[in-house]
């Protein structure tokens, strides 16, 4: 499984951006994949890195059809191929007991 962080925004369209970024959830949601939406990025689960960019080109698309003018872009990846890997194995592998 594919492990990826993602923050995608406009940074043409003034200081508050978060009408763009409920429309990039809502592509992010149709694609099917697990995610996680953190106060600064998005957490995303893809069984490989096609479907992984096909869902990034689609968030893209969805501020480009709302006419921004500038669009940022953050992304890291994690690709463990020792083991089967996801968000909730991650988040319990730092858990405080």
């Amino acid at each position: 499984m594919i492990i990826a962080e993602l923050a995608i925004f406009p940074t043409s369209e003034g200081v508050s951006v978060s009408k763009y970024v409920k429309e990039v959830l809502k592509s992010i949601e149709n694609s099917g994949l697990k995610h996680k939406t953190g106060a600064m990025a998005t957490t995303i689960e893809a069984p490989d890195m096609e479907t992984l960019f096909k869902t990034i080109e689609k968030a893209h698309k969805t501020l480009v059809k709302m006419n921004v003018k500038r669009i940022h872009i953050d992304l890291h990846i994690d690709h463990r191929l020792d083991k089967d890997a996801s968000i909730d194995s991650k988040l319990k592998a730092v858990e405080i007991e």
